[in-house]
């Protein structure tokens, strides 16, 4: 199997750090007098197009959107009880923020099942609802694109499987 067949142009993928993106195709660069050839990706929600090497594609975490399966796997996450240590924030917030990078469904599913706050809990600190949002948009947008419909609908779907639980 080659490189150039892994990922092809219209492919939705998922970076770890930056979420779902599209493939719009490769380009050959100079690169300190080296020819690269890069995979260029999009991504829309934050207005920026990534420039990979092919040859880092497979090691910078960059992978197929996830299967029904794995997706499956990281609602049944959402579905569980909310684990919330008791550490230091700051310590919890490096936890989430390592997980939600990680571009691993399951793991951010964690994220949001553990930040998520009902009506009867104590009321969020800013920056627990900015991770909690992060979370939940990176999660929606991957779920989005396997189930073939909007952020806005995925979002309220996922919100409503936790409501459920």
């Amino acid at each position: 199997m080659t490189k150039k067949s892994e990922f092809k142009t219209g492919d939705f993928v998922v970076y770890p750090t930056h979420g779902v993106g599209l493939i719009k195709g490769t380009e050959t660069q100079i690169v300190a007098g080296t020819e690269l050839d890069l995979l260029v990706i999009d991504f829309e929600q934050d207005r920026m197009t990534l420039r990979i090497p092919l040859g880092k594609a497979r090691t910078s975490g960059l992978r197929r959107l996830s299967s029904r399966k794995q997706m499956d796997a990281a609602l049944q996450k959402l579905k569980g009880r909310a684990k919330v240590r008791r550490t230091m924030w700051s310590r919890r917030a490096q936890e989430y923020e390592a997980k939600i990078n990680s571009g691993d469904p399951v793991s951010i599913a964690e994220v949001v099942r553990d930040l998520r706050r009902s009506s009867n809990q104590a009321d969020q600190s800013y920056s627990e609802r900015q991770m909690y949002q992060a979370a939940l948009d990176r999660l929606a947008r991957e779920f989005a694109k396997i189930e073939q419909i909007d952020e806005t609908a995925a979002v309220d779907r996922l919100e409503k499987l936790m409501d459920a639980a």
